[in-house]
């Protein structure tokens, strides 16, 4: 008989900047350049602990990179601990149309792609990822893709959009806390993307968050909310 596989929730933090009007990127879906300095830092700061970075294709496309830790005291922190000195960057892409030439395949970390068996055939044995997870239907079981991470020793994830992904992981369940800066300018626009895009909840079935922090930076504010489990509006 096999190993019996090892399942445990995997704790996950959204982490992004968005306007003041909750888009994370304008109506032409440019690379959001609007965040600041402070929230640079932010990121890193927040990204320092985790052991994956996740992120949809659609956000990779946008810039061709993932952001790094650029802090030497992040990194030695890090390094202390017998780990790496950045955490694993892992691309979700059902289709697998990601161009080998993109900066991201230079940067130094370990990457994964979290891909469809239509995405893994279009990719082949092509270089560039020390890990693969194939789902075999068209769309992503994410439970079973967190399981997955877990038996690789992953234990915390940031996941950094777009908002399509964010909403799959909400819906599954599988978001713990949201750290989130909100920047000073409206971007509008019906089609912008949004933090959470997907269908959609009723008020009533609403995920519902609880308020742990609040920071203010010149005209930003970062925020920091933890999911709260089972407690819908009809509730309060």
């Amino acid at each position: 008989m096999g190993e019996t596989p090892l399942i445990h929730q995997v704790h996950t933090t959204v982490i992004l900047a968005i306007s003041a009007d909750g888009k994370i990127a304008d109506y032409q879906r440019s690379p959001a350049r609007f965040p600041s300095a402070q929230d640079r830092a932010h990121l890193e700061a927040a990204i320092a602990p985790v052991d994956a970075v996740i992120f949809g294709a659609g956000t990779l496309r946008a810039y061709g990179t993932s952001v790094l830790i650029k802090s030497p005291e992040l990194i030695q922190d890090r390094l202390s601990q017998g780990r790496s000195a950045q955490p694993m960057h892992v691309v979700c892409s059902g289709s697998g149309q990601l161009c080998s030439d993109w900066r991201f395949f230079q940067q130094p970390f370990q990457r994964g792609l979290i891909t469809t068996s239509v995405g893994a055939n279009l990719w082949g044995d092509r270089p560039g990822f020390d890990h693969i997870w194939v789902s075999p239907s068209r769309t992503v079981n994410w439970a079973e893709m967190v399981t997955a991470l877990a038996n690789l020793g992953v234990a915390r994830v940031a996941l950094l959009g777009g908002g399509t992904l964010v909403a799959q992981w909400l819906v599954a369940e599988l978001v713990n806390e949201l750290q989130l800066t909100i920047c000073p300018l409206l971007l509008g626009g019906a089609t912008a993307p949004t933090l959470v895009d997907g269908e959609g909840w009723l008020a009533e079935l609403a995920p519902r968050l609880q308020l742990i922090s609040v920071r203010k930076i010149a005209d930003e504010v970062f925020l920091h909310y933890r999911i709260q489990r089972h407690l819908r509006l009809s509730e309060n």
